[in-house]
């Protein structure tokens, strides 16, 4: 058998190796992740795993648990606003108890780690969920310390750092696993509320929840939503989180999981360089459910372009231009 030697063809460079994929893998306060996408509470559940591979994604979120079973807000619960939506869910919830015997197993089936979101109307609640789930199997807990706290007149919990201080404590000593603090776009220093966080055991914090808004009907002079305001998400709030994120992450030294109007992999990359080591993407999935899967797919060429070896090389490398002289 006689072989025959073909010549490149002229005027071709030789074909260079091709460069390794990133490494798409990220640290948050003690929970490995694969990679830093993962779900915003109250906007995924198992059901999205028939649409989806699911088990490609950092982690996945579960709804809010709270200790007893919660109805949610009358309709309508969510309308669309302009470049974004506004919801009053009113995070409905079967309960700690039956979540742990029925729902969490159906979350752990994913083939994710689990982070199970937790919310409470009082201090004492957010420690009985806290115990209820102890060794449950989770990868972490979420406190939502972020919606209404009907004790304190509708306010959210993080806008007062003592008494977030206090539950954050109380569910980190009760926890084996480590322990995110979802913080309010509403306060007027979320440095310092991170810091609270941090200083109360919290492992991360994730930066942030829905931003106060309303949608009006004129033809009959009422609020579009049954529970009159709610919350605006989606790419409109991006720009608003994204300072956020980068405020937060100037103040703490845990990592900062980024929340607001994710809707590609170069959105993804904004959060990770003004500070987020991992990243929540909620209202996107309404329209897209798959669209989580397909970002992380386009992460490894993201970070190509990027001239990044490791996602995690871009977390907190943004550059301000200093202020001018006088």
């Amino acid at each position: 058998m006689t072989t025959r030697i073909v010549d490149a063809p002229r005027g071709r460079e030789p074909a260079t190796p091709s460069r390794p994929p990133a490494d798409l893998r990220v640290e948050l306060g003690g929970l490995a992740l694969a990679n830093p996408v993962m779900p915003a509470s109250g906007c995924f559940g198992p059901e999205l795993a028939d649409l989806m591979p699911v088990d490609v994604l950092g982690a996945v979120v579960t709804k809010t648990v709270f200790a007893t079973a919660r109805p949610g807000n009358r309709t309508h619960r969510i309308t669309e606003v302009s470049h974004g939506m506004l919801n009053s869910v009113g995070i409905p919830s079967q309960g700690a108890a039956e979540f742990r015997r029925s729902g969490l197993g159906g979350y752990a089936a994913l083939g994710a780690p689990v982070v199970v979101s937790i919310g409470g109307l009082s201090t004492a609640e957010y420690w009985r969920v806290a115990d209820e789930l102890a060794g449950a199997g989770h990868a972490a807990l979420e406190v939502n310390v972020s919606c209404p706290n009907l004790e304190r007149g509708g306010a959210t919990l993080d806008t007062d750092p003592r008494a977030m201080s206090e539950v954050v404590a109380g569910v980190v000593a009760r926890s084996s696993t480590p322990v995110l603090v979802k913080l309010s776009p509403q306060l007027q220093t979320i440095g310092d509320a991170a810091k609270a966080a941090a200083d109360a055991g919290a492992s991360a914090v994730t930066v942030c929840n829905s931003f106060p808004g309303l949608a009006v009907n004129p033809a009959r002079r009422e609020p579009e939503l049954g529970n009159g305001t709610g919350g605006v998400s989606g790419p409109a709030v991006k720009p608003l989180a994204l300072r956020l994120v980068w405020l937060a992450a100037q103040a703490v030294d845990i990592p900062v999981v980024g929340c607001g109007g994710i809707r590609s992999a170069a959105d993804v990359a904004e959060f990770l360089v003004a500070g987020a080591t991992a990243v929540q993407v909620g209202t996107a999935t309404f329209a897209q459910p798959a669209l989580m899967a397909r970002i992380v797919a386009e992460l490894p060429a993201l970070a190509a372009r990027l001239g990044v070896d490791r996602l995690a090389d871009l977390i907190a490398t943004l550059t301000t231009r200093p202020k001018e002289q006088p």
